[in-house]
């Protein structure tokens, strides 16, 4: 596949089987890349591939799961061997679960949901930084939220996990600094996927799918490090930033929410 198509452009990336994931795969597909699309439930990236129309040899599909760390990985190093090396990896695979600490049960959502949303970045990053590196070229990209720039009741887990994938990017992008590959954080804002339709409280400024990767699509060719989409929910967010600890407490106090796993 990667001989019959040298020139094209390639993008990795993960939770390719629903929302943002695939999204993103049909920006990066229209704007003339190839893609490797990589999910647990790869039946369901099939059927989309097939109603989308994509041509036999621009995609392919890697089934992996990036909590198991030798599954991601060895997804990356197929696709090299498959496709060759990418111009973007894009680690879009996430969960979001509400968490009470009180409840035991919800310690395991949040080991879940670190397992998936951090170490499942940094693992698949891991096969492409040293071809990359000597490459010379080459975006890393993690998705985010800003939900991550400042903690919600009932969000510890997810908070906390984007939290760590926005300062995780960029200590790579510090490592990564004059090697020619670049690292850009996403932080998506409230987008209309099955992620958030579950959610019971206001979506302020929420975005369809395709919108978003547009915009992020934008943000990722024009070299950001750092991007919200979209740039309200950024501008909330720095609002929120500099509340006193006592006023955003109480602005916050009685909103909803997430729901937890067992509700």
């Amino acid at each position: 596949m990667h001989d019959a198509y040298p020139m094209t452009r390639l993008v990795f990336i993960t939770g390719a089987s629903s929302g943002l994931g695939q999204a993103l795969a049909w920006q990066f597909y229209q704007e003339g890349y190839s893609l490797a699309l990589v999910a647990r439930r790869t039946h369901e990236v099939e059927v989309w591939a097939s109603q989308a129309g994509l041509r036999a040899g621009r995609y392919q599909i890697y089934h992996a799961d990036v909590t198991v760390l030798d599954s991601i990985i060895d997804a990356g190093q197929l696709c090299i061997a498959q496709q060759g090396l990418p111009d973007v990896v894009i680690a879009n695979a996430g969960i979001s679960v509400g968490m009470d600490t009180g409840e035991r049960s919800d310690l395991d959502v949040m080991a879940e949901t670190f397992a998936t949303n951090n170490v499942g970045m940094a693992a698949t990053f891991h096969p492409f930084v040293s071809a990359m590196v000597a490459r010379r070229s080459g975006v890393l990209v993690g998705i985010a939220s800003v939900a991550g720039i400042r903690g919600l009741p009932g969000h510890g887990a997810y908070c906390a996990s984007k939290a760590a994938v926005i300062a995780y990017c960029e200590s790579l992008r510090g490592e990564l600094h004059g090697s020619g590959v670049k690292v850009s954080t996403i932080c998506p804002g409230y987008i209309d996927t099955p992620l958030t339709q579950k959610n019971s409280y206001s979506m302020p400024y929420l975005m369809q799918p395709e919108d978003f990767a547009h915009q992020a699509f934008r943000a990722i060719e024009a070299g950001h490090s750092y991007r919200v989409i979209p740039w309200q929910m950024g501008l909330v967010a720095k609002v929120l930033r500099l509340l006193p600890n006592k006023l955003f407490d109480r602005l916050l106090s009685g909103r909803p929410r997430k729901n937890r796993r067992t509700n």
